[in-house]
C-alpha cells in the first residue's frame, strides 16, 4: 500500500500569524515543522542593503555560525540553515518514513517575498536537482508519494504594517513591499490555482477568532485529519524555529495556544500607527488583499441569516455576477465580480442616501422601456440638482458592457442608481461633490417570478402599513425616483413580520397610494359575464366589457412605468379606466386587485388584510392585462431598445 506524506506549503506576508500556525501544526504529531526553509537563500540574493534590506543576523545566518553572544547550545539551529530547502524535505521525508506507518504531513512555513525561489509547477526549489532526485528516489524504494498543498494566510494590511513597525530595529522602518510580501501572495495565488493541488486562503483573523473551526476547515480541505492538539503548544522555543526566532517571536513564546473560546478580544488587539511613509505600500497592498479575502471560507460563509428562498443565490449564476461602477468619462467606469465592487464610503448615496435610481429588465435581446426609464432618470437627477452628471450616451454604454460582459440578452434584471457623487470631505453639503455622479449598475439573472419577486399565478397578500404614510410633495415629491428609501422599508418590515408580500401605503388622508414598492390597481365589475368567469354572485347586469380598472393618482406615489403601460393597453383594449383618490374600503370591496412594477410585471392580489378579494383567484381583467403586457413585450419593438451582438 502506497504511503502519503502530505507536504503543505504555508506563504504568507510577515506578522500573520504564521508562526502559531507553524507551532499548530508542529503539536499534531506525525508532522514535521519547518521554519522558512528559503529564507536563507532568498536573504543572500537580497540583503547586504539591496532594496533596503538588512538585518542584524545576516552574516551569521549566511554562515551558519552563531554570533558570539549566542547560546553555544544553539550552534545547531545556525548550521541546520545551511541546508537547502529540497535537502530540508528530504530529511522530512525521511524522518516520517521511518517513524510512521502512514505516511504523515510536513508544513513549510514560508513568506510570500520567497516564491521567487519556487518552482510551482514541481513544488520543489527551483534550482536544485540533487536533494529532489534523493527525495524522490526514497519515496520509490519506499513506496511512498507526496501530497503536495498550498496555504495563503492572509491579513489586513494595516494589521501587518502595525505589527510590522514593531520589530523596525530589526529590519528597519520603511519596508519596500516586497519585503512585506502581500502582492507576492497574489502572485502566489495565480501560480497555484490552476494545479491539481489543494489551495486554501485563510484569514489570519478568523484563526485568532475561531481557531477551532478554522483548523477544523483548513483540515478538511487540505484532505488531512484535524487533531485537536492543534490548538495548544508549550510556551517558550521550538525545535521548528529559525535561529532569528528570538528577534521576531518573542510574542508568540509568551503563548501556548490559540485563544480557544476566549471572549476577551480586547486582550487580543493592538491600536497601532501605519506611519505616513508606510502609505504607499498599504495602497499597493491592499488590493491583492481584499481580492484574496473573498476567498476566504469566513467570507463565503459570512451570511448571518437565511434569505426567503432557502439558498443565497436564487440563480447560481448570480453569485460571480460582474457589475458597473463609474464616474463620469468613458475611461472612468469599471466592470468588477460584485464581492470586489466598491464605492467610497464618502459617496453620497452612503453620506444621506443621495441617489436616484431605476429598475430595468432585459428580454429577448432588448431592454424594455429603457428610454422612458432614462427619462426619469434624468429628471430625478434634475430636480435634486445633480451636477458633473453622465450623458445618456455613456450610460447607455455603461449598460450594453455590463450586459455584454455577463453574457446576459434574457431573464435578467438590471438596478441603475446615479448618486451625487463622492464628496472631497464628510458632509451634506452638495458644493464638496467635486468628482461627478457616481452611476451604478447591479445586472442579475432574475425571473419575473421567484423568491425576489412575486408570484403572478397564485397572486399575493398584502397589508395595510400602520403609521408610515405616503408623503405628499409638499414633504417630498415621490416623483423624484430617489434612495431615501426608509419609507418603503418600514412598511416592509411590517409585511415581513405579517406573512404579507407587500403592505399597501395610505396618504396623508388616508386614500390609497401604492405599496411599498409597487403601484396598485383594482378592478370592479359592472357586467355579469365577468362575475360568472370569476365563480362570483352576479351583482349587476351588462357585459364584460363594463369592467372598471382604477388606479390611484400620482399625487402620493410614483407615476410608474409599468403603470402607465397598463392604462395604455387597458385603453387599447377597451377597459374602461379611471385615475383618482381611492379609498382603502373600495380596495377591500374590489372583484380584482393586482400590482404593477418592473420587477414583477402584474401581480395578483388576492387577499387585503386578511379580506379574500373577489374569489380570491386571479381575474378576467387581471388576466387579460398580464397576456396583453407580454405580447407588448415581444411586439412592441419601439418600445424597447436592441441589445447589440456581443463579441
Amino acid at each position: 500500500m502506497t504511503k502519503t506524506i502530505t507536504v503543505i506549503h504555508c506563504w504568507s506576508a510577515p506578522r500573520s500569524r504564521s508562526t502559531a500556525l507553524l507551532y499548530s501544526f508542529e503539536a499534531r504529531g506525525n508532522t514535521v515543522a519547518l521554519d522558512e526553509p528559503l529564507y536563507r537563500r532568498w536573504l543572500e540574493e537580497n540583503g547586504g542593503g539591496n532594496l533596503g534590506i538588512t538585518r542584524p543576523y545576516e552574516k551569521a545566518f549566511l554562515a551558519g555560525i552563531p554570533p558570539a553572544d549566542e547560546d553555544a547550545a544553539d550552534a545547531w539551529r545556525w548550521q541546520r540553515e545551511q541546508q537547502c530547502f529540497n535537502e530540508r524535505i528530504y530529511n522530512a521525508v525521511d524522518t516520517l518514513l521511518n517513524n510512521n506507518d502512514d505516511g504523515g504531513v510536513i508544513f513549510a512555513k514560508q513568506m510570500a517575498k520567497f516564491a521567487t525561489l519556487f518552482d510551482f509547477e514541481s513544488n520543489w526549489e527551483s534550482g536544485e536537482s540533487k536533494w529532489k532526485a534523493k527525495c524522490l528516489e526514497l519515496l520509490a524504494e519506499k513506496n511512498s508519494q507526496l501530497v503536495h498543498c498550498h496555504v495563503l494566510l492572509v491579513r489586513d494590511p494595516v494589521a501587518v504594517m502595525g505589527s510590522w513597525m514593531n520589530s523596525s530595529d530589526v529590519h528597519g522602518s520603511n519596508p519596500h513591499p516586497d519585503e512585506i510580501g502581500i502582492t507576492q501572495l497574489l502572485d502566489v495565488y495565480a501560480k497555484v490555482i490552476g494545479g491539481n493541488h489543494a489551495v486554501v486562503v485563510t484569514d489570519s483573523d478568523d484563526l485568532a477568532d475561531d481557531p477551532c473551526t478554522s483548523l477544523r476547515d483548513m483540515c478538511t480541505a487540505l484532505n488531512i485529519d484535524f487533531d485537536e492538539s492543534m490548538l495548544k503548544w508549550k510556551a517558550g522555543t521550538h525545535e521548528c524555529d529559525g535561529p532569528w526566532s528570538k528577534w521576531w517571536y518573542q510574542s508568540v513564546w509568551k503563548s501556548s495556544g490559540w485563544n480557544v473560546g476566549g471572549d476577551d478580544i480586547s486582550a487580543r488587539r493592538n491600536y497601532r500607527v501605519v506611519p505616513p511613509a508606510l502609505l504607499p505600500t498599504l495602497r499597493l497592498s491592499m488590493p491583492a488583499y481584499t481580492f484574496l479575502q473573498t476567498l476566504t471560507t469566513s467570507h463565503k460563509n459570512r451570511a448571518l441569516t437565511t434569505p426567503p428562498s432557502g439558498k443565497l443565490y436564487e440563480d447560481p449564476r448570480n453569485e460571480h455576477v460582474l457589475v458597473y461602477v463609474g464616474t463620469p468619462g468613458r475611461t472612468s467606469g469599471n466592470i468588477v465580480p460584485r464581492d470586489l465592487a466598491k464605492i467610497s464610503p464618502f459617496d453620497s448615496s452612503v453620506q444621506g442616501g443621495d441617489a436616484c435610481w431605476e429598475g430595468v429588465r432585459v428580454y429577448n435581446g432588448r431592454i424594455f422601456h429603457l428610454d422612458h426609464h432614462l427619462n426619469r432618470l434624468f429628471r430625478s437627477a434634475k430636480a435634486l440638482g445633480f451636477e458633473n452628471v453622465h450623458s445618456r450616451e455613456e450610460i447607455t454604454d455603461a449598460i450594453f458592457r455590463v450586459l455584454a460582459a455577463n453574457g446576459m440578452r434574457d431573464g435578467a434584471h438590471m438596478r441603475l442608481t446615479l448618486t451625487r457623487g463622492e464628496k472631497c470631505t464628510s458632509s451634506m453639503n452638495p458644493l464638496f461633490n467635486v468628482y461627478g455622479t457616481t452611476l451604478i449598475i447591479l445586472p442579475e439573472w432574475k425571473p419575473t417570478q421567484g423568491a425576489t419577486t412575486y408570484d403572478n399565478e397564485k397572486g399575493i397578500s398584502l397589508i395595510t402599513a400602520g403609521a408610515c404614510r405616503r408623503s405628499p410633495p409638499s414633504t417630498l415629491d415621490n416623483k423624484i425616483h430617489h434612495n431615501n428609501m426608509i419609507q418603503n422599508i418600514l412598511p416592509k418590515i411590517q409585511a415581513n413580520l405579517a406573512g404579507a408580500a407587500d403592505a399597501i401605503m395610505l396618504d396623508v388622508e388616508g386614500f390609497v397610494s401604492e405599496t411599498n414598492a409597487t403601484n396598485l390597481f383594482m378592478v370592479r365589475y359592472d357586467s355579469q359575464c365577468c362575475y360568472e368567469h370569476n365563480g362570483l354572485e352576479s351583482t349587476g347586469e351588462g357585459e364584460c366589457s363594463g369592467a372598471v380598472l382604477l388606479t390611484p393618482t400620482s399625487d402620493h406615489c410614483l407615476p410608474g412605468i409599468t403603470r402607465e403601460t397598463v392604462l395604455i393597453l387597458a385603453k387599447e383594449l377597451e377597459i374602461k379606466y379611471e385615475v383618482r383618490r381611492v379609498s382603502l374600503s373600495e380596495f377591500y370591496a374590489a372583484d380584482e386587485v393586482f400590482t404593477t412594477g418592473t420587477m414583477g410585471e402584474l401581480t395578483p392580489v388576492t387577499k387585503i388584510d386578511g379580506r379574500v378579494i373577489g374569489s380570491g383567484k386571479k381575474g378576467i381583467v387581471t388576466e387579460q392585462l398580464q397576456q396583453a403586457y407580454k405580447r407588448s413585450i415581444e411586439t412592441r419593438l419601439d418600445w424597447s431598445t436592441e441589445i447589440p451582438n456581443f463579441c
